[in-house]
């Protein structure tokens, strides 16, 4: 029959097959291992922090940690 394929066929089908998914698993596994997120975060904080508006956010939240240490202090 004209529709059908060879065991030999399927075999280099099924190899082929394995040989994609294998390398997808790796790609996979590299971008989401621990280290690697990690660093990509740590990254992306550093930039943000850098900008004009970052440096205004952590201005203003060491302001407001200062401003509770002095009251609390005042209390005690």
């Amino acid at each position: 029959m004209a529709g059908e394929r060879s065991p030999e066929e399927i075999q280099r089908d099924i190899e082929q097959a394995r040989a994609a998914l294998a390398v997808a698993v790796d790609q996979l596994a590299e971008r989401t291992s621990p280290k690697r997120v990690t660093n990509d975060v740590k990254q992306a904080l550093v930039a943000k922090a850098s900008t004009p508006q970052g440096k205004a956010v952590i201005g203003a939240a060491g302001a407001l940690v200062l401003l509770l240490v002095v009251r609390r202090i005042r209390r005690h």
